[in-house]
């Protein structure tokens, strides 16, 4: 079996962070293990409260992982601080990881900062070089740019800048823009690749970031490459959001084992049948 390594925050509603990568590694048949970056009080109307861990214990989390299970690829959510964003690159220079999915995790839905304005530099210089893939949104895509990204054009002239930065590939995602469709935008230094599909109306979509990240690490820990692996979890994404949970009084979350239920002849929305 595959080993994946989420380096990221804990979410207590259990849409992102942690809980939706390890959720999500499971849809994909891959072994999950996690290095915590931050506690979050947080449900489906947003965050309440962020408590830190000593980078330290990020760092220790990630070594005692690699040097008894081993990794084949990793993916970074909210790093949070300075501090952690360099204890977790030190990390990853010691046991370097051949696939590193980077979500630039900086605000969640709800606009709260989960990413400290003085460790945006820290990222960028220290992080993104070691990156297969950086996942940025268009917001995130406008701070790593450097300026605002707001159409399809945009988002080409933002991924040539931040793959200037470092990483492999970079895939900026379009779903903040208007429109009936979807289009994500995958550079790899030379060529474009377009991703597009239906937009799916629903208010639940807390935590598509984290799971679209965990969702192209695991493929790749799988074999995939890198067009082949977007485009499998943009599949992916359709299904857990059309299956999305109204759960809260918020922004629900995504169905992550939507996959499995609709497999299994089970309503997703139901769950249910233990095994």
């Amino acid at each position: 079996m595959r080993r994946v390594l989420t380096i990221a925050g804990s979410d207590s509603g259990g849409g992102a962070g942690i809980q939706a990568d390890l959720k999500t590694f499971c849809a994909f048949g891959v072994y999950g293990m996690t290095a915590i970056t931050a506690v979050t009080a947080q449900n489906t109307k947003g965050v309440d409260a962020i408590f830190p861990l000593p980078p330290s214990m990020v760092a220790r989390q990630i070594a005692s992982v690699m040097e008894d299970i081993g990794v084949d690829a990793a993916k970074t959510g909210m790093l949070f601080s300075e501090d952690i964003i360099r204890a977790v690159v030190q990390a990853l220079c010691k046991w370097p990881v051949e696939y590193l999915v980077v979500d630039p995790v900086m605000v969640a839905k709800s606009k709260v900062m989960l990413l400290e304005e003085r460790a945006v530099q820290a990222l960028v210089q220290e992080l993104l070089p070691l990156a297969h893939v950086v996942t940025p949104n268009l917001e995130e895509a406008s701070v790593l740019a450097g300026f605002p990204v707001q159409s399809l054009r945009d988002m080409e002239d933002a991924a040539r800048r931040i793959r200037e930065k470092g990483p492999r590939y970079v895939l900026v995602k379009g779903g903040h823009l208007p429109g009936n469709e979807v289009t994500d935008v995958l550079f790899d230094g030379k060529d474009f690749t377009y991703f597009s599909g239906p937009r799916i109306e629903t208010p639940n979509t807390h935590g598509t970031g984290c799971t679209y990240s965990a969702a192209i690490c695991a493929l790749l820990a799988l074999g995939y490459t890198m067009k082949e692996a977007v485009a499998e979890a943009r599949r992916y994404m359709e299904l857990v959001i059309a299956h999305a949970l109204p759960l809260g009084g918020g922004f629900g979350p995504t169905n992550h084992l939507a996959p499995l239920f609709l497999r299994a002849g089970l309503d997703p929305q139901e769950g249910g049948r233990y095994w």
